[in-house]
């Protein structure tokens, strides 16, 4: 049980070689929280189907983003925001219009495989 913090060495085990394993498979706590920031991105249906959409058509327009999703551009905005800030997406200014895209290469995998099983 090499892997076991000390502060939690006096715990019962059964299998200690299976909790070697399993704190292994865990990693370091800030991969951990790292991936569950990812998935509370995609988490929300608005802001799943705003990435599922970017992810498909490359960089687009908030309007162009609203209409394909059915959501209201302040409500595309205001994700695209969160997104924004997260390191999910980035926008681009051409003029007046911002295209966005997506720029986590991990969400990008993610996607990559919800559209595998929506097929």
């Amino acid at each position: 049980m090499h892997l076991v913090p000390a502060e939690r060495s006096d715990h019962r085990t059964i299998d200690g070689h299976r909790v070697c394993d399993a704190i292994a498979a865990i990693g370091e706590p800030h991969h951990v929280r790292a991936w569950a920031d990812r998935f509370s991105l995609l988490a929300d249906p608005g802001r799943l189907a705003l990435l599922l959409a970017l992810h498909q058509a490359g960089p687009i327009a908030v309007s162009d983003l609203a209409l394909a999703t059915g959501m209201k551009d302040t409500a595309v905005s205001q994700a695209l925001r969160l997104l924004r800030a997260a390191g999910a997406v980035e926008g681009e200014k051409d003029g007046r219009v911002v295209r966005y895209r997506i720029v986590d290469d991990e969400i990008a995998g993610l996607l990559r495989r919800c559209e595998t099983e929506a097929r």
